[in-house]
């Protein structure tokens, strides 16, 4: 019966959020709560979208984070031009956190998953990993460390695609017509130097140093969007695992031996032997691994300069070693994002927009 109960919508149809947001409909949902599509009539009747947090003790507490984080980024970049959700407004509803946002398009993640889990076009993946880069350099520059990057929470500005029936597939696919997207979900970001005692990030985009439990800092971020291109770029993920020594063979078989200075001083001594994995290659998940998982650049589908590059910068965002990891200011300098520099630069002085850094935003512990 308490399963039920979670299932059933917070609010519906017609209902009426803090005297000024109608729901007109559903636009997703997750462990966190759903998000609705509201009717600001306070607003010319604006389309927002509205967050609705569960009542829980832990999921109130990260909704509350993600305000400060969101008031204080807007504070920050009031014009909107790093390529974060902009936050419009937040309140109370039925012991409900609510988060007021701009109404964007899907997350990237159900992009994908609705059209056949298909790849992104080159050009539209470097046109989104250069705003995901940015963005998140963004946060960077301003002492905030995300520790969430995923599909889920990469969301595109404009749902509008084309389709065009696919002959070797035998099915129409999507196509996007505006790849630009801004990152959202801002409930984990934590401040630089934040005690922390639990760990980050989902699962397949988690980084070596936060499974070994070597302590882990704003490095754990581009890891991240690093495995984000890499599905990009496929389709599908290559770090899914459901337990840590699993995910270190995949990374293993994908990207190499650890480095032995990392398991000398990992805590979790009980996964290796004699500085090796202990991993059993001939289990029938070992042999999975050994015949999914291939050298990173083995994944390429074309050998030509920009796919390259592209691999270059994904090899470069997912070295084990986090002091050795491009930073996201070395990133944006990468040749993959040549051409979009050549745009830049073609572009009238101011429009883009420049990159602010002030003091961080103050929050409190949560653990």
């Amino acid at each position: 019966m308490e399963d039920e109960d979670e299932a059933l919508p917070i609010c519906q149809t017609g209902d009426v959020l803090s005297a000024r947001y109608e729901v007109v409909g559903f636009l997703g949902e997750g462990t966190f709560g759903q998000v609705v599509q509201c009717t600001d009539h306070q607003d010319n009747g604006r389309n927002v979208a509205v967050k609705i947090v569960k009542d829980t003790v832990a999921h109130s507490g990260a909704a509350y984070a993600e305000v400060q984080v969101l008031d204080s980024l807007k504070a920050l970049d009031p014009s909107s031009t790093q390529h974060c959700v902009q936050m419009l407004d937040w309140f109370e509803y039925q012991g409900h956190v609510c988060i007021v946002f701009e109404l964007l398009g899907p997350s990237t993640y159900t992009f994908l998953k609705e059209n056949c889990s298909l790849p992104f076009r080159l050009e539209h993946i470097r046109r989104m990993a250069y705003q995901i880069c940015k963005a998140v350099s963004f946060l960077h520059v301003n002492k905030l460390t995300h520790t969430d990057l995923k599909p889920e929470n990469i969301l595109l500005a404009s749902s509008d695609y084309t389709e065009e029936y696919n002959s070797s597939l035998k099915c129409v696919v999507r196509r996007l017509k505006r790849p630009d997207i801004k990152v959202a979900d801002f409930g984990s970001t934590v401040l630089v130097h934040e005690p922390c005692c639990y760990p980050v990030t989902t699962r397949p985009y988690r980084a070596p140093e936060v499974i070994l439990a070597l302590g882990w800092s704003q490095p754990c971020d581009v890891w991240s969007i690093g495995c984000i291109l890499l599905e990009y770029y496929l389709g599908f993920q290559v770090f899914e695992a459901h337990e840590d020594i699993e995910h270190l063979a995949r990374m293993e078989q994908i990207l190499g031996p650890l480095p032995k200075h990392m398991i000398k001083k990992t805590r979790r001594g009980n996964y290796f032997h004699r500085g090796q994995l202990a991993w059993d290659q001939h289990s029938f998940v070992g042999r999975y691994i050994s015949w999914h998982c291939k050298p990173l650049k083995a994944f390429m589908t074309c050998s030509s300069d920009e796919h390259c590059h592209l691999f270059d910068l994904i090899e470069k965002m997912l070295q084990y070693d986090p002091a050795k990891r491009i930073t996201l200011e070395e990133a944006l300098k990468h040749p993959f994002f040549c051409p979009l520099q050549r745009e830049k630069r073609a572009l009238p002085p101011g429009a883009e927009g420049a990159d602010t850094a002030v003091s961080p935003p103050k929050k409190s512990r949560r653990c």
